[in-house]
């Protein structure tokens, strides 16, 4: 019996009963069991349905943003329109009209030289004098033998003159009379051969002196009082250049060969004469176009009568024509090289690369000119990437968004 005053003495549940044994716990039914367990399955499902959905969102995002990083990422523009004239800038070697290096004619010891370089000269100017005493008493010896030579035909014509007054009255042999007739002929021929020798040594004799062959400045001289001169061109006594009319030669590309004319007016620059343009005239051009540089060789003929050009100097030749179309302006790095050509990108169907074979003018290192190849409605692709091909889907940003396009 249990005491209600002493709350010690409560009975436990867990106790034995009065009979002697333990009381029984109170069992789960199966249905709740079943509950718990479809509990279990659907917060399971849920998970994983979630898991699945997100990877999903991800594998979509990612597809997303790979397709729209794909294509390459450039800035089109539209080409600024360029000169209505089509000018270029070509090298030319400037020389002179006439040049000519001059060589002694006999051999001899130099005696004297009249002009140092930088000296102009007209033509016949007296410029160095050879002492040839050989030639000298060569001629004289010619001389002698000239003088024997008209002796002998003198003596020879006498006689067949004589001779062939007397043979009409047979006071003479026939035969003697043609014997002195053939003698007077032999010497009259030997008198010829001996003149003809004075001459030749006469002439030898006259280039002692050595003139000049034309107006022109003396360029070099290589030669010095009692130096040996020898015959021929084994060494240059002085080289003279006319520089009263310049000749500029340049090489122009096969692409303008068609269009100079002969006779138009060239503007020439010397980097000497800054700030000043020489116009020239397009004089002759050689009809023939160079097959290791497909270019066009053509001279242009300057006066300088002022002597401010030098020959043997660089020039810049300017060469203007009129445009065949309209010409446009675009950076140099917009040109693509390829084996077929020079190309440029463009943009058409709002996102796909073209490539437009061009022809370029003026090219200044940072720009060039096109030519041919380019339309006022074309956006041409600024900085193209070396991979880019024909068709390929582009990316084309604005150019102040270029930076964060390039990095979506």
């Amino acid at each position: 019996m249990s005491d209600p005053t002493n709350p010690s003495r409560q009975p436990d549940p867990q106790a034995a009963n009065e009979y002697g044994t333990a009381p029984r716990q109170k069992s789960i039914s199966p249905r709740t069991a079943l509950l718990g367990v479809a509990v279990l399955l659907i917060v399971a499902a849920l998970l994983a349905g979630y898991g699945i959905l997100g990877r999903r969102s991800a594998a979509a995002v990612l597809a997303q943003r790979t397709q729209e990083l794909a294509p390459p990422t450039v800035i089109a523009a539209a080409p600024r329109q360029g000169a209505p004239i089509d000018s270029f800038v070509l090298p030319g070697n400037v020389t002179a009209w006439t040049d000519s290096p001059i060589y002694a004619r006999t051999s001899g010891y130099l005696t004297r030289w009249y002009f140092d370089i930088g000296s102009r000269v007209k033509k016949g100017a007296l410029l160095a004098q050879i002492a040839t005493p050989e030639v000298d008493q060569q001629l004289a010896q010619a001389q002698a033998d000239l003088n024997t030579a008209q002796a002998n035909a003198n003596n020879a014509r006498i006689q067949a003159e004589r001779y062939t007054g007397l043979v009409k009255s047979d006071a003479v042999s026939r035969q003697d009379t043609d014997t002195f007739v053939n003698q007077a002929a032999a010497t009259a021929a030997a008198v010829r051969s001996a003149q003809a020798n004075v001459e030749r040594l006469r002439e030898l004799q006259s280039f002692e002196k050595v003139y000049a062959p034309f107006d022109g400045v003396i360029t070099a001289r290589a030669i010095d009082t009692g130096q040996l001169i020898d015959t021929g061109a084994g060494k240059e006594l002085f080289h003279l250049q006319a520089i009263q009319t310049l000749r500029v030669y340049a090489n122009l590309p096969q692409i303008y060969s068609q269009k100079v004319k002969r006779g138009s007016k060239i503007d020439l620059a010397f980097a000497e004469h800054a700030g000043k343009i020489y116009q020239g005239t397009l004089a002759r051009t050689s009809d023939a176009i160079d097959p290791a540089s497909r270019t066009l060789l053509v001279e242009i003929d300057v006066d300088n009568r002022a002597g401010e050009l030098l020959p043997g100097s660089m020039a810049e030749v300017h060469f203007k024509r009129p445009a065949a179309g309209p010409a446009f302006i675009v950076p140099a790095a917009a040109l693509l090289f390829r084996k077929e050509g020079l190309r440029v990108g463009v943009v058409v169907n709002g996102n796909v690369a073209h490539l437009v074979p061009v022809v370029i003018g003026e090219d200044d290192g940072a720009y060039v000119q096109i030519v041919t190849g380019l339309s006022a409605g074309d956006r041409v692709i600024q900085d193209p990437p070396d991979s880019l091909i024909e068709g390929e889907k582009i990316f084309v940003a604005s150019p102040g968004n270029a930076s964060d396009a390039g990095g979506k």
